[in-house]
């Protein structure tokens, strides 16, 4: 039986692609697990490649959200010696249980042997010594998915988190820390250098290992119940885990941070993307679709975050160019990769509800897209919601500026549909998506752009009876 999670990596399919063929009946389900049997019944053609399978749904994913591929790394030599170890000690373990075996049935075989003269018994040594040939005579081909499930044991690391239930795979030389940020998840922490102890976490089963120093002291006590960083260890083997999570935006502490500009780059004539980065011991911790403060000389604006929380070093932002705007004409005119922004944040409640079941409408507006983005992003690391559509209203000569982008996330993710909307204002919109969705009110709805349009939509949502519970806005 294998998880979820693991199936899905195995198959190279999504979560959510087998969440939706558990509801059918395709895929028979029991506790959460489903077998290797119905999963090679449902994907007769999985095989061993080169790349291990599991990898496809990861590539597309990173593509989709343009960034580079990150180069398979293996993880350390002594993380991967272990592992290696400890399957090596299993495959030790299970030789030597069947030795036993086959010694108490040869035992058996022989004290049929001595009793042959009792009725029966000289049947039951023939069906003994024929199942003894059949099963020893076999020659049964490997079964695929067991021997990826083995190479995936290798390479990565199956991390649950309690009480959450959450999992996540930790993969080459992350930290457990780096991993559960990659996959969505808001974990507790703080300066993610080993310094402060605000990811401290208790390994329930499993074992870590140290991979970066750090100069938070752990207690005797603390080590003894089993306590670690999770910013400065890696996982050895598959592990459950003890982690406090952000709840709500309101869990999360202001901060200050001073980063510097990574690149400058036109999303055509009227944006540009401004691309910091901030110092490796001093991230931004922040959840998709929150704003920050940014003051760059003397000037300083409020903006949302354009991009994931999963990688909390490199923060984008969607600058539309602005005579009247001082901080827009500093990013235009004035400054260059390297120039100092000092980042105040987060603000701000428009995030996800990261644990709804309900599938996801996303509507924008202009450079309403930008929280959105965040959004969108923060939705596919996560792998839960069923359908994901992006509706992106534009009135401007500029247009969609990032549709490409989003036509890229449409061709990769079976669960995404994007369109364009370039005609009509709010109340047209939003009859537009009662049209194409029977249910409005089986989806949860976010909606960012310039102030008069979100209330236009909110007040057409509210006479289509749309809940106003399951709508988060955000106006500029």
């Amino acid at each position: 039986m294998l998880t979820l999670s693991r199936a899905a990596r195995l198959v190279g399919a999504s979560r959510v692609a087998l969440q939706l063929k558990i509801r059918s009946g395709e895929l028979p389900s029991f506790d959460g697990m489903v077998s290797a049997e119905d999963l090679l019944r449902l994907y007769p053609d999985i095989r061993l490649d080169e790349d291990g399978g599991f990898e496809q749904v990861r590539e597309i994913k990173e593509r989709a959200f343009g960034r580079r591929v990150r180069e398979r790394l293996l993880p350390s030599q002594e993380i991967l010696s272990q592992r290696l170890y400890e399957q090596s000690t299993e495959l030790a373990d299970l030789r030597a249980h069947l030795q036993r075996y086959h010694a108490m049935m040869e035992a058996v075989r022989g004290r049929i042997g001595e009793q042959e003269a009792l009725p029966g018994m000289a049947a039951l040594g023939a069906f003994l010594d024929a199942q003894l040939a059949e099963i020893l005579g076999a020659t049964e081909a490997p079964n695929a998915l067991a021997v990826m499930d083995d190479m995936l044991r290798i390479m990565s690391a199956h991390v649950t988190l309690h009480p959450s239930g959450h999992d996540f795979f930790v993969e080459g030389a992350d930290t457990l820390l780096e991993a559960a940020l990659k996959a969505g998840l808001a974990v507790n922490y703080g300066c993610s250098n080993g310094n402060c102890g605000l990811c401290k976490a208790r390994v329930v089963s499993g074992e870590v290992r140290q991979v970066r120093p750090h100069d938070y002291a752990l207690s005797e006590a603390e080590k003894s119940q089993g306590y670690t960083l999770l910013c400065c260890h890696a996982a050895v083997s598959d592990l459950v885990v003890e982690a406090l999570e952000t709840g709500s935006a309101g869990d999360i502490p202001p901060q200050q941070i001073v980063a510097r500009v990574k690149a400058l780059q036109p999303l055509g004539d009227e944006m540009r993307l401004l691309h910091l980065q901030t110092p490796r011991n001093n991230r931004l911790r922040f959840l998709a679709g929150q704003n920050v403060t940014l003051a760059a000389g003397d000037t300083s604006a409020e903006l949302p975050v354009a991009s994931c929380p999963c990688d909390d070093r490199n923060l984008h932002f969607h600058v539309a160019r602005d005579p009247k705007d001082d901080f827009a004409r500093q990013v235009f005119e004035a400054l260059r990769p390297g120039d100092p922004v000092t980042v105040f944040g987060p603000w701000g409640d428009f995030v996800l509800r990261a644990d709804s079941p309900r599938p996801i409408l996303f509507v924008a507006s202009e450079a309403g897209f930008a929280p959105v983005k965040g959004l969108i992003e923060h939705a596919m690391s996560l792998d839960r919601a069923e359908r994901l559509h992006l509706y992106w209203h534009s009135a401007l000569p500029s247009g969609q500026y990032l549709a490409n982008l989003c036509r890229s996330w449409a061709e990769a993710l079976d669960n995404f549909r994007y369109v364009a909307v370039t005609e009509g204002g709010a109340e047209a919109l939003v009859e537009r998506m009662a049209r194409e969705h029977a249910d409005l009110a089986a989806f949860d709805l976010y909606l960012a752009g310039p102030e008069g349009f979100v209330d236009g939509i909110a007040k057409a949502l509210d006479r289509q009876g749309f809940p106003a519970a399951q709508l988060r806005a955000a106006a500029r």
